[in-house]
């Protein structure tokens, strides 16, 4: 066996471990992390919908679970070809070099059309997720009370999740650490968004503002200007705030990864159905016609919407009061009540924007019937 071992090469070896077999494979997995990745930076869509509706995510999940003790054992004992073999990393190098580059090349486009075309954005996050329900529904082939109640659980669960009002925090890196464990669970999970969790916490516009720090400083460093990197980055902090938060993910994915494979193994049925509900509950979130009824004004150009309701199109235009606090250097200056009246509804596209979603879901799954892990 050893000497079987040994002459096996580190290609062999690669190529041994589950994973696209094939250019074409390779890229289409690509193109799916390029998908998810794009869903996980935006508060309220989650990664793990788009992995579920394109046919990977219990391959997901088996990928990233095999990283366990006995992998961790076969490089204690200086097996590497064979750790190699065992762990699923073509899966999840081509996988995650697609979600890698989603996020560092839309983050910045995704919070301009939020900030810019708020409702047109949220219609076509609101036909993903709708398209998605149906995908997901569909994986519950038989359905008694239990089942029913299940998705009624996971409805109200994922309703009052995203109901929940953000918070001021600390940004100590414990804090980082448990927010990185925190968001990599809710991205993996259907339904429920990392981002949006990371904004109840009160850090995703922390983490996506070291996330651009960084981004620049790659670019100052790319045309050779390493002084000026070096300095953004030591004075930003932005480094060691990636590195906590990473390290945070990398514990909460090896940790809950097990436990969703080993939940999928016992109860498929079952857990479909929570997050059949939890997708429905979520929903709360990406409706496309809100009224911000509580608004932060920060070193007055910084608006940060504390709470809001949901309303009906043709009630969006129509006039109500919000609660506005204006702060400077962190100090409460001001505090008011404006009437906002005149919103533009955009009805119609909005409808079509949320039925692009829908077809962009369809064509999805049907690209999930090319697997990965296929020839």
């Amino acid at each position: 066996m050893e000497e079987n071992q040994t002459k096996t090469t580190w290609k062999e070896a690669f190529c041994a471990s589950p994973g696209p077999r094939s250019y074409s494979a390779a890229l289409i997995l690509f193109i799916k992390g390029i998908c998810m990745g794009a869903a996980d930076i935006i508060p309220g869509v989650s990664g793990g919908t788009i992995a579920f509706i394109t046919g990977i995510y219990e391959d997901l999940i088996n990928a990233i679970a095999s990283f366990d003790l006995t992998a961790l054992g076969m490089v204690c004992r200086l097996k590497f070809k064979q750790a190699l073999s065992h762990v699923h990393l073509r899966f999840i190098l081509v996988l995650f070099c697609g979600v890698s580059l989603a996020i560092f090349s839309t983050a910045s486009l995704m919070h301009s059309l939020l900030e810019e075309h708020p409702i047109l954005t949220w219609s076509g996050f609101f036909g993903l997720i709708l398209g998605s329900i149906f995908i997901v529904f569909k994986e519950v082939k038989e359905w008694n009370i239990p089942r029913v109640l299940l998705v009624l659980a996971g409805i109200v669960g994922a309703w009052e999740i995203c109901g929940l009002i953000p918070v001021s925090t600390p940004e100590s890196w414990w804090f980082l650490f448990i927010c990185g464990i925190i968001g990599i669970c809710a991205m993996i999970l259907p339904g429920i968004s990392g981002s949006f969790l990371l904004l109840v916490l009160g850090k995703y516009y922390y983490i996506t503002g070291a996330l651009k720090t960084f981004v620049a400083a790659i670019k100052l460093a790319i045309t050779f200007k390493f002084h000026e990197s070096y300095t953004l980055l030591a004075v930003s902090g932005a480094f060691w705030t990636l590195l906590v938060f990473e390290l945070g993910q990398i514990t909460g994915i090896i940790g809950f990864s097990r436990f969703l494979k080993w939940v999928l193994a016992r109860w498929h049925q079952s857990t479909m159905c929570v997050l059949v509900g939890m997708m429905i509950g979520a929903m709360r979130k990406i409706w496309p016609w809100k009224h911000a009824i509580f608004k932060h004004i920060i070193d007055g150009h910084k608006e940060k919407v504390i709470d809001e309701v949901l309303v009906l199109p043709w009630n969006y235009a129509k006039a109500f009061d919000c609660r506005i606090m204006e702060y400077n250097d962190s100090i409460l200056s001001n505090e008011y009540i404006a009437k906002i009246s005149g919103l533009e509804p955009h009805t119609m596209y909005a409808i079509l924007m949320a039925i692009a979603g829908v077809i962009i879901v369809l064509i999805l799954e049907k690209l999930a019937s090319f697997k990965g892990r296929e020839d």
